[in-house]
């Protein structure tokens, strides 16, 4: 393993790398378009009994083979990059039981057994030999990338989040029974109607970007969206100039709310 795959899956002073994939899918009666949510476990250093998007933070194994995907000349991506977004893709197998971002013979069964493999192997390499599968990364679009940093938290991570669809109908999804508590399919605006009533909790990244995704009325809107607007680093800021303490992000990201108030924020 090169040094520089060790140091990208360690807590550096930029953060602990991560990534997560927001998943759409069309509602089952017609309305808005619905995401995937989990609740963490309250036993969990960051984020415990918070409602997230799945995703984890990037291992060695995901940035070994980020090198080798990087190394195609066909494929556009640096190694960072690519280990981000295969990181995303792993987890989302692991912490639901869905098989994005990969290509081959996939169907339900499938996907069931090679979740429990990579529960044992505990990297995504192996999986794609066992299984015959390959990666399709065009399948998922970078969204936003959030490093919120502070100084009371243990751990901090650089968060890099991506969209992807599932199209219609029912698809199953299941706990992994370690990390999280409960998947569920929502809208986004009946999420933030469920923060409100305190049915969950919400950290603030995923408040905004909860907020985001309400103002699309598709994936295929929410993907546009994401596609003109550079991804940027955001890392909110304290603004005590109007009196009352706010916490901000920048105003041209994409994200109709900016500032929340510092005393009414979950910051994980």
């Amino acid at each position: 393993m090169s040094t520089d795959t060790q140091r990208a899956a360690e807590t550096s002073p930029e953060g602990i790398p991560a990534a997560t994939i927001i998943i759409f899918r069309a509602c089952p009666d017609g309305g808005d378009p619905q995401v995937l949510m989990t609740v963490r476990s309250r036993n969990l250093t960051f984020a415990g009994g918070m409602a997230v998007f799945p995703g984890g933070r990037v291992d060695p194994a995901d940035s070994a083979l980020g090198e080798q995907v990087a190394a195609d000349a066909s494929i556009a991506l640096t190694p960072d990059e690519a280990a981000h977004q295969i990181a995303a893709i792993r987890e989302t197998l692991e912490e639901t039981g869905l098989a994005l971002g990969l290509a081959g013979e996939i169907n339900a069964e499938r996907a069931r057994q090679a979740r429990a493999m990579l529960e044992e192997v505990k990297a995504l390499a192996p999986v794609l030999d066992a299984f015959d599968w390959s990666l399709d990364l065009s399948q998922i679009t970078p969204f936003a990338r959030w490093f919120p940093k502070n100084e009371k938290l243990s751990r901090v991570y650089d968060t890099r989040f991506y969209l992807a669809d599932l199209g219609t109908g029912e698809v199953d999804v299941s706990i992994d029974h370690s990390e999280n508590t409960r998947l569920f399919w929502t809208s986004a605006r009946a999420a933030l109607a469920s923060a409100e009533t305190g049915e969950i909790k919400l950290i603030f990244p995923t408040r905004r970007n909860l907020e985001r995704l309400a103002l699309f009325k598709s994936y295929d809107e929410a993907r546009a969206q994401a596609e003109a607007i550079p991804v940027r680093t955001i890392v909110p800021k304290i603004d005590e100039s109007g009196g009352q303490p706010m916490l901000t992000i920048m105003e041209d990201a994409g994200y109709p709310i900016t500032a929340e108030l510092l005393e009414t924020v979950a910051r994980g």
